[in-house]
């Protein structure tokens, strides 16, 4: 079937869940794509794509009150994983809940994000990894804070 090639590394991993099948996904996801780009040998943050964070400005994304003071959530912008944190009490940061190391969807963990493919951290305040094997840290995804809402954008 021509749409099951079309189905995208990310949207594989996000939908994996257990048993054989899934796990296979998630074997799939975390394997290096080939995408026909000449001259690029991987890296994570410079062969993903952008997150659909970009086309979802104005998105409600969570209510402030959903994210911990120093503790972090999972969420979605424009139907792309996301992780949020809230370092300080009104301050939202988010990022890409693509691993920069090989793709894996990372989890929110409180004041950490976790990859469970290879366990690469990356503290949830920065975004920058305390602990690899990825060497770059996630992608920033713009937020705002509006009133009790955190917005895309």
């Amino acid at each position: 079937m021509d749409d099951a090639r079309e189905l995208s590394r990310r949207t594989a991993i996000a939908l994996g869940g257990t048993g054989a099948i899934g796990g296979a996904l998630i074997l799939a996801g975390c394997a290096a794509a080939d995408d026909g780009a000449s001259g690029d040998s991987g890296g994570g943050a410079t062969t993903a794509p952008s997150t659909g964070a970009a086309d979802a400005a104005g998105e409600e994304v969570a209510a402030l009150a959903d994210i911990p003071v120093g503790g972090s959530i999972d969420a979605t912008i424009g139907g792309e994983p996301v992780l949020l944190a809230q370092p300080t009490a009104g301050e939202v940061v988010a990022y890409s809940a693509i691993c920069t190391h090989q793709g894996c969807v990372v989890a929110a963990a409180g004041s950490k994000f976790e990859c469970p493919c290879h366990g690469s951290i990356f503290d949830a305040a920065t975004g920058d990894v305390e602990v690899g094997p990825a060497l770059e840290p996630l992608e920033s995804v713009a937020v705002t804070v509006e009133g009790d809402r955190v917005i895309a954008g």
